[in-house]
């Protein structure tokens, strides 16, 4: 058994940790496990990779450490910690932003998808606006404030991007970085209503489940080339 089937089968074992310890109450054993997740994914992804993209190994590990810092969360101050950890996750959806975009061409884009992009505005205008009304009871309009703007402004960003890029190639690697994008977004978007509304194990376990797959996605499609570069709109 080669070392990459070793760190699939201890991602699976974690993450049925974590369900167990989720809905048993136990939330440090939850949360422990839930923070080791995907910096295992991270491991086993570079053991599948002989050349691993730039910046998505940027993404994977920027993410993977901001998820570790929940380890030392009582070490350092509070504010340290928050805005590090959300730093380190818009640092690593710039990065999937920037991957993207770099094999998207603009022209044919603004040329071809007028109306899809009207639309993907106004749909993240909309996102953006309910993020920001569940969290305005909580967050006083301090640099946090703007803090949580920014970051839901660059996610909903990956995942028009990546809509934009599934529509321009149509091909299953864009596919499956569409969908890991539509995962993550649904990920945020339930962590948030976990960590300002209801502490409710269900809504963690989903907010989990769902990271945990959007990663499986873009693990994925790292192993496409992309076969048909772009779609029947070109002639």
């Amino acid at each position: 058994m080669n070392k990459y089937k070793v760190m699939v089968g201890l991602v699976l074992l974690v993450y049925l940790g974590f369900v167990v310890f989720q809905f048993s109450n136990n939330d440090y054993w939850a949360t422990a496990l839930d923070a080791i997740l995907l910096p295992l994914i991270t491991i086993a992804y570079f053991q599948s990779e002989s050349k691993p993209s730039l910046f998505f190994t940027i993404f994977l590990i920027c993410y993977s450490i901001s998820d570790l810092m929940v380890f030392i969360i009582d070490l350092i101050p509070y504010s340290y910690y928050y805005h590090v950890g959300n730093g380190l996750y818009v640092i690593a959806y710039l990065a999937l932003l920037i991957k993207i975009l770099k094999s998207l061409s603009f022209q044919h884009i603004i040329k071809n998808f007028k109306l899809h992009l009207i639309v993907l505005m106004g749909l993240n205008f909309y996102i953006a606006y309910v993020l920001q009304v569940i969290v305005n009871p909580y967050v006083e309009m301090t640099n946090k404030y703007f803090v949580e703007i920014f970051y839901n402004v660059v996610m909903l960003l990956v995942l028009s991007a990546s809509l934009l890029n599934y529509f321009y190639k149509d091909n299953k690697k864009s596919l499956l970085i569409f969908l890991g994008s539509l995962s993550i977004v649904f990920s945020e978007v339930i962590g948030v209503a976990y960590m300002y509304v209801a502490k409710q194990d269900l809504l963690n376990f989903l907010t989990t489940s769902l990271t945990l797959l959007a990663f499986y996605f873009y693990c994925k499609q790292s192993n496409l080339n992309n076969e048909e570069e772009i779609n029947q709109f070109v002639s």
